[in-house]
């Protein structure tokens, strides 16, 4: 994103924005499911986003790089008002993974499927228990690790000192980590518990049938 384009972004030239939109309309879009956990409140976040950029275009530098971070700025706060508290979001992640493990249960033995289902396994734990983070911490997690924003970027995007960002950064890694950790073996659980329950009334219908026979 070049400095001209900012002036013309910043000027409200049409123009500027229909190629601001085909250029990051894409990352938006993911950036606001990461943060709401359902594809279509995600597009509404992205055509508010888009909006109100329209609306705050005088407020954009003249000088600088990319206009990605003020757009995922945007997002992020229009996010907020989507998504109210981490109940709703709690919902919608589970229903997502949910959705998503349909896939999963399709039988193939190749080892790069195999490898697939377990990625996509993780994926799913980690969207639920995005879930489970402090909206603050959630939304550092995304800008820092799945937007590949930089600190100073994210502390300014955010409106909070660049240590905050560090240190819930840190706070909200661990605790994904652990929480994405307990879901995996929570699933995996469940997914073994009917083919025990399968063996075990199998394993009875036998022996009924042999003390019949006796």
């Amino acid at each position: 994103m070049t400095t001209d384009t900012r002036t013309r972004v910043r000027a409200g030239d049409p123009d500027a924005f229909a190629e601001l939109f085909d250029t990051y309309a894409r990352a938006v879009y993911n950036h606001a499911f990461r943060l709401t956990a359902d594809w279509s409140v995600a597009e509404d976040v992205m055509s508010a986003t888009f909006l109100e950029a329209w609306r705050r275009h005088a407020s954009v530098e003249a000088e600088g790089g990319s206009l990605r971070p003020w757009l995922l700025g945007i997002a992020t706060n229009v996010a907020r008002s989507h998504c109210r508290g981490n109940r709703r979001y709690r919902a919608a992640a589970a229903a997502a993974a949910e959705a998503g493990e349909e896939s999963v249960r399709i039988p193939d033995h190749a080892e790069e499927t195999a490898g697939r289902v377990d990625d996509r396994r993780r994926i799913n734990a980690t969207l639920t228990a995005l879930g489970s983070l402090k909206r603050p911490e959630r939304e550092v997690l995304v800008l820092c690790l799945w937007e590949g924003m930089e600190y100073a970027d994210v502390a300014r995007t955010l409106g909070i000192p660049l240590g905050t960002v560090r240190s819930r950064l840190s706070r909200a890694r661990t605790k994904l980590r652990k929480l994405a950790d307990a879901e995996l073996i929570k699933k995996k659980r469940e997914l073994a518990a009917p083919a025990r329950q399968i063996r075990g009334d199998r394993g009875y219908a036998i022996r009924s049938a042999e003390e019949g026979n006796r």
